[in-house]
């Protein structure tokens, strides 16, 4: 797959697709920003109405279907709703951290989405633009920081709540992005070594022969699950898990301080799914044979918004279905994940494609280099996971192992080595005396 790769040359290395930008005039800049603030709010009351029909059609529901045709209007009448309720500050919260912790979650998935390529170069009223806010030669570095500035947000809302449960929401919140952020961001370095570039516009037009979602498949696997742990999604919402934490790090929260983290959350959402739409998937190209020998003209003009969208509502689609489908995963078991399966699978990954690249420049031919390469991965892969199967098998408690109560202490403790809980013992006996029963 990898051998069959071919480095496109889409102009990255005279700077002409980041020429373009820089250059419009002042009120086509105002349209752009607002045409991406508006397109970010109305897609997001969408999605909401989306996700929600969505569920109650896999669950034999009906869903929202009084607002509007079809329920259309009821995100909006949800939203109407939290701004005229009562705006509630807990006595032993910060106030003033209190109040931005909401305004920070929401603006950092706004930025983001400034530099995403959504079509090519068109004309409004006469004058050439490029359908994308701006771009620069570290456009995928700053979508990172921008949209890892909303972890400041949450953590702060647990911290400043005053509360128990929001600050261990909060706590778990920073452990988990932080976790799966390093994912997500190792699944791009290919990528980069692929195109030879961080900026957006260029990424997509070095997809223009075979998109990086086929080409850098395990990257995409691991950007696709490390987008939702990065979004607190289903089934990854373990900081707002209402079985352990009643709701998270927004517990205190009310108003439109609760909307603005909603809104936050669903943003970030549509960064997200248009990130891997730009970095795998081709971003506003037809997909093929459209843009080929059926339809020359796909990729030219407005089309290219249609795919866009399409390509967005999919990934839109894919997480709404994971959370009607998957159960919350349990949070050890999460964080293991993040850090012993998907972070070293992603260096793997980048030194072998940076091995391919290398070589190949070098003129070898690497396809049995790939194979070869691809089954030691393999192997390795099993053999880790064989370990880890074994090393979880519980093991019998011993006689001379020190037993504890693990709620002595008002709180369940986990036992530590060497220790034994009361109820392993308490398993024991009972296994006993019933075998005995048996016997009699």
């Amino acid at each position: 797959m990898i051998a069959a790769m071919v480095p496109f040359n889409h102009g990255g290395a005279d700077g002409s697709h980041l020429a373009k930008f820089g250059h419009d005039v002042w009120w086509i800049m105002l349209i752009k920003v607002l045409v991406v603030f508006v397109f970010l709010m109305v897609f997001t009351l969408f999605n909401i109405w989306f996700e929600r029909r969505a569920v109650s059609w896999m669950q034999q529901r009906v869903g929202p279907n009084r607002v509007g045709p079809q329920g259309l209007l009821q995100s909006l009448a949800d939203g109407i709703k939290l701004m005229l309720k009562e705006d509630i500050i807990p006595k032993n919260a910060d106030k003033f951290v209190f109040v931005l912790a909401p305004v920070i979650s929401a603006t950092g998935a706004f930025l983001a989405f400034s530099v995403i390529p959504i079509g090519p170069e068109v004309s409004i009223f006469g004058h050439h633009t490029v359908l994308q806010l701006t771009d620069s030669p570290i456009a995928v570095l700053f979508i990172l920081a921008a949209a890892s500035s909303g972890i400041y947000g949450i953590v702060l809302a647990g911290w400043s709540s005053g509360s128990t449960y929001p600050l261990l929401g909060g706590l778990r919140s920073t452990a988990q992005m932080i976790s799966y952020e390093l994912a997500m961001s190792l699944a791009f370095v290919a990528v980069f070594l692929y195109s030879g570039s961080m900026s957006t516009s260029e990424i997509v037009a070095a997809q223009q022969n075979l998109w990086f979602g086929v080409a850098l498949l395990p990257s995409f696997i691991v950007y696709v699950i490390a987008m939702v742990g990065e979004t607190n999604r289903p089934p990854f919402d373990l900081p707002e898990a209402e079985g352990e934490l009643v709701g998270g790090f927004h517990t205190e929260y009310s108003s439109i301080k609760f909307a603005l983290f909603f809104l936050g959350e669903y943003i970030a959402l549509t960064t997200v799914s248009a990130l891997a739409v730009t970095m795998f998937l081709g971003g506003w190209m037809a997909p093929w044979p459209l843009g080929g020998p059926i339809w020359p003209g796909a990729n030219e003009n407005w089309f290219p918004v249609l795919w866009f969208l399409g390509k967005l509502l999919a990934f839109v689609f894919f997480f709404i279905w994971l959370r009607g489908t998957l159960p919350r995963m349990r949070y050890d078991q999460f964080m293991q994940f993040g850090w012993k399966v998907l972070i070293p699978a992603s260096v793997a990954w980048i030194l072998l494609v940076a091995t391919i690249q290398g070589v190949r420049n070098e003129g070898y031919d690497v396809r049995n280099i790939v194979l070869v390469a691809a089954g030691a991965i393999v192997v390795v892969l099993v053999g880790t996971w064989i370990w880890e199967l074994s090393r979880r098998q519980p093991a019998e408690p011993s006689a001379g192992a020190e037993v504890f109560d693990p709620f002595a202490g008002g709180f369940p403790v986990p036992p530590l080595p060497g220790q034994v809980a009361a109820s392993a013992f308490s398993g024991a006996a009972t296994r006993t005396i019933g075998q005995e029963d048996e016997g009699a």
